[in-house]
């Protein structure tokens, strides 16, 4: 394990030194705070006064290999893609082909109401905010979990209480998001999400991996905590090219993994923050949804949790602020992405494997860097 750390430890400078002659008092200390939680990779990007005003990446993309993490490597991002998605329906309720107090039944396809509370509509809105009663009790890489027609379990993947009256976070609520924008734009659902969000922003990212470079994928490691070892993810960036040549429209979608499987750098995840900060302008001046649109997405509709439509406000993170935005985890990656709408900064974290407590609201090495990097380049 030491000598683990001192591999981690060497590569944080040494890919610090890529981007600077001389590793600076931040770097120093990101890295302090890495070492701490055995952080194998971690990419940061910051906003200030609407402009990128710092982007690094240290320590490792590759334990196996040794490959120093380069700013425009490319994670899957776990959560923070549920925001595309919540995007790419606000653009489609502008265009008048739905609207948030739809009956999803009409949208998906299929009927979507809690047997338990059979007279109650399941809308788009509480869909898009986990306000739905839908949770992953089925799981959520498959479509026919839920639907009647196809299982008899179905009745497993609503919970017990009435929609509308409760926040509980699924991931199948954006599964089924994705097959929606399929059906509503009659374009397969990482096209749209290329065409209508990634292109007008000029960044690199996608949720087809054989459409990106292998290279620049970042290894995941999961910390085995039995084992107290790191255990590389390669699940994670699974082409399913076979899944995708048989594809159906408005079915297959979760192939694509619209609940989490973004991959983008954490420059590119900053400017895609700064069209949100601008209540949907982009840094380059594309309007990629209408400003009473973002307003609506960044609204909390609970106010125990905060969320709005994919993302969410918190004053957890730093003292005296409340931020906007969402964190992401899965395949042992963490990812937060959060920002100040009136004040016009946002900071971006995200790391490829760190060991942190089995259980816990937010993860306290990405907490730990936010607000260092708050106090050093934002406060001050």
């Amino acid at each position: 394990m030491k000598k683990f750390l001192f591999i981690l430890i060497l590569g944080a400078f040494c890919c610090s030194q890529v981007s600077r002659a001389q590793p600076t008092v931040i770097d120093k200390k990101i890295t302090d705070i890495m070492q701490q939680y055995q952080a194998i990779g971690l990419s940061v990007a910051v906003i200030k006064n609407n402009k990128l005003i710092f982007s690094n990446s240290y320590g490792l993309k590759n334990i196996e290999e040794n490959q120093a993490l380069q700013n425009d490597d490319i994670f899957r991002i776990a959560s923070i893609s549920k925001s595309f998605s919540a995007t790419a329906i606000m653009q489609l309720i502008e265009q008048k082909k739905c609207h948030l107090d739809d009956d999803f039944s009409d949208l998906i396809g299929f009927k979507i109401r809690n047997p338990n509370f059979p007279n109650t509509k399941i809308t788009l809105r509480m869909i898009l905010s986990h306000t739905s009663s839908i949770n992953d009790k089925n799981g959520y890489f498959d479509l026919e979990v839920i639907n009647p027609t196809h299982s008899d379990q179905y009745i497993n993947s609503y919970s017990n209480y009435e929609p509308g009256t409760k926040y509980a976070y699924c991931n199948l609520n954006f599964n089924m998001i994705g097959a929606v924008i399929e059906r509503l734009s009659g374009q397969r659902f990482d096209l749209y999400i290329k065409e209508h969000i990634l292109d007008p922003l000029q960044l690199y990212a996608g949720y087809c991996v054989d459409s990106l470079d292998k290279n620049k994928f970042v290894t995941l490691y999961e910390y085995d905590h039995d084992k107290s070892g790191f255990r590389p993810q390669t699940s994670a960036y699974n082409p399913r090219s076979l899944e995708i040549k048989n594809y159906t429209l408005g079915h297959s979608t979760p192939v694509f993994s619209p609940t989490g499987g973004m991959k983008i750098s954490a420059v590119d995840l900053a400017k895609y923050m700064g069209m949100h900060m601008n209540y949907g302008k982009g840094f380059n001046g594309q309007q990629i949804i209408k400003k009473s649109s973002s307003k609506i997405m960044q609204t909390p509709i609970t106010s125990d949790e905060g969320y709005g439509l994919a993302l969410r406000s918190t004053d957890q993170l730093v003292p005296h602020k409340t931020l906007m935005g969402h964190t992401g985890s899965a395949y042992g990656l963490y990812s937060a992405m959060f920002f100040d709408p009136r004040a016009k900064f946002g900071i971006v974290v995200i790391t490829n494997g760190c060991r942190v407590p089995e259980y816990t609201d937010f993860n306290p090495f990405l907490k730990d860097c936010i607000q260092l990097i708050y106090q050093e380049m934002i406060e001050n």
